[in-house]
């Protein structure tokens, strides 16, 4: 199940999926509330393969640390996806340079 929990997610997560009878799942309110662990709540609870967001939010998400994301199974994940900007050094972690995808209109 994809997901992109972004306003300009449409196109990636409505539209495409739809119209290939996936299943999508589409979430618009702050990744903090009700606490820092709501992404992975919802990847574990929704078995989400596909997860696009902003480095943005995973900026705003590394202030807690580890601890909210290694408390949830996300075996299901296949693909971390970044849209809106290219993702930093920080942000991407240790996570190796194809394990990622990004958005056509930020590639160079």
């Amino acid at each position: 199940m994809p997901w992109c929990p972004l306003p300009a997610g449409h196109s990636y997560i409505i539209y495409g999926p739809l119209a290939n009878g996936a299943t999508t799942l589409m979430f618009e309110s702050t990744p903090l509330y009700p606490n820092p662990s709501r992404y992975w709540d919802l990847v574990e609870k929704h078995k989400v393969t596909q997860f696009y967001t902003a480095p943005t939010a995973i900026r705003a998400l590394m202030r807690y640390g580890d601890a909210p994301v290694k408390k949830h199974d996300l075996s299901s994940l296949r693909i971390l996806g970044s849209v809106g900007e290219p993702i930093n050094p920080e942000v991407r972690g240790g996570h190796h340079h194809d394990a990622w995808c990004w958005s056509p209109s930020i590639s160079s």
